[in-house]
């Protein structure tokens, strides 16, 4: 997957391009400069090629103090946690000094880069290219990205990038990818350390000491997989207060691409709210999870019991994830945590025969019906598998539009259940049958209306006629 950061300096139309992308509008747009101040993140998808994209604020390299240093910091990182850079310009106000120190910031980044010449709806693109041509890019493409003009040629041209990045394979082709993720210093080196068996990966009592995404093949008691190692995942806030590169991009990147996720949680520090944020993405992506407490060792038996009453506390959301207790420094508890990650595996990639979730969905709709709504009870008729990773049940009925979001829960229990379904979230979709013979019944009642209409009026006028003949014989 390849990443794709936007940048350029204040109110060039960056979050604009960023909403076009994504479809969204995640990025605030107004017309004051500085409006974007941190990095927005958002997954776009082109001809079945998956990017990351990342907005950042408006890049002045020059500023050595305030806000605008801080952003610039920002956007810096982002370059360097890139594949691709979008340096957007303004077309209507034509080069502009700011745009030519970020040239040469980029320039000294061996990435592809693409010049994107912004606002140019109406205009002739030859003549505004003219002045930008001096800039010393290779790829440069007129657009607008506040009316999508030329925005498809940026896509294709996203594209034609993507297959031409050639990421080393891993010699075991097909076997399930595991990708451990954390807060920085959690143990996550040391863990992938011990599943292999040596020291691949740099450890230090220092965050930060792991600055990519770096895979490694391994065999665990014949069962082959590939293992990644990715950079601690810090608050937002914690990003201005140091200079080293921490690839959140990179990170996310990695999770994409998993079969499972193992999410190392320092038992000494208990559960913290980037660990809960990072849990939260993870099941947006739809990945396996096993959480793993690390440096069981070195806590108390009254932290041990209290860091369990933290985890019944802050993460009910996903009970269906195996907590499993380690100590990666000592190697106690591996064996157990990879148990932990084939089950997951093999519950995301099951599969299940229509009859087989037609029974579970009627043991359901038996042990509890969805609530009457507007005097009508939703129907969930029939029920088949709709994918994989997650497992993915998709029900037909009538009005289940009117279905609340907890009996939607209550079914996704109920599957998890019945399935006996670890470590994967499970989807379940509804969709409303639609009637094949409602246009025709509509017809029907149209023409039955019409109908009547014509014998009421033929009556009514046979009734005038017997009227006028028999005034008239008299």
């Amino acid at each position: 997957m390849i990443s794709v950061a936007i940048v350029g300096r204040p109110n060039v139309g960056k979050s604009s391009l960023f909403n076009r992308l994504t479809k969204s509008r995640d990025a605030l747009v107004a017309d004051l400069p500085g409006l974007t101040r941190d990095r927005h993140y958002g997954k776009i998808t082109i001809e079945d090629a998956q990017f990351i994209l990342v907005d950042t604020g408006g890049f002045e390299p020059k500023k050595k103090i305030g806000i605008a240093k801080k952003m610039a910091l920002q956007t810096l990182l982002a370059i360097d946690e890139c594949d691709v850079i979008l340096f957007v310009v303004d077309g209507r106000e034509g080069l502009h000094p700011i745009d030519q120190h970020i040239a040469d910031v980029i320039r000294k980044n061996d990435k592809e880069k693409i010049l994107l010449i912004n606002k140019t709806e109406g205009m002739q693109h030859e003549i505004v290219g003219a002045d930008f041509y001096s800039l010393g890019f290779k790829n440069i493409l007129s657009i607008s990205s506040a009316h999508g003009e030329g925005v498809g040629l940026l896509k294709e041209l996203l594209v034609d990038l993507n297959h031409q990045d050639s990421e080393p394979q891993s010699i075991f082709k097909g076997a399930p990818k595991i990708t451990i993720v954390g807060r920085p210093n959690v143990g996550k080196s040391t863990l992938v350390n011990a599943l292999v068996g040596e020291e691949r990966f740099i450890v230090f009592d220092q965050a930060g000491t792991t600055r990519d995404a770096v895979s490694v093949d391994f065999d665990f008691n014949g069962d082959r997989f590939v293992l990644t190692d990715t950079a601690g995942i810090r608050k937002k806030g914690k990003v201005f207060e140091t200079v080293e590169k921490f690839s959140v991009l990179k990170t996310l990147a990695a999770v994409e691409s998993s079969d499972v996720i193992i999410l190392v949680i320092d038992s000494s520090g208990g559960i913290a709210t980037q660990d809960m944020h990072l849990i939260g993405f993870i099941l947006e992506t739809g990945k396996s999870i096993v959480i793993a407490i690390n440096k069981w060792d070195s806590v108390s038996a009254y932290e041990k019991e209290a860091i369990k009453n933290d985890i019944d506390l802050k993460l009910p959301f996903v009970n269906f994830a195996e907590k499993v207790f380690i100590s990666a420094l000592k190697e106690t508890g591996l064996k157990g945590l990879m148990r932990s990650v084939i089950k997951a595996y093999e519950s995301s990639s099951r599969k299940f025969s229509t009859p087989q979730i037609n029974e579970v969905l009627a043991n359901a709709i038996l042990s509890h019906q969805p609530k009457i709504i507007k005097g009508i009870r939703p129907k969930l008729k029939f029920a088949h598998q709709g994918g994989l990773n997650p497992p993915t049940i998709i029900i037909h009925g009538n009005h289940l539009t009117d279905i609340r979001k907890d009996y939607v829960r209550y079914l996704e229990t109920f599957f998890r259940k019945a399935f006996n379904l670890v470590g994967t979230p499970l989807r379940v979709e509804l969709k409303n049958g639609k009637n094949p013979y409602q246009d025709e019944n509509e017809k029907v009642k149209k023409t039955g209306l019409v109908t009547r209409r014509r014998r009421i009026d033929d009556f009514r006028k046979k009734i005038k006629e017997r009227k006028l003949a028999r005034s008239t014989s008299q």
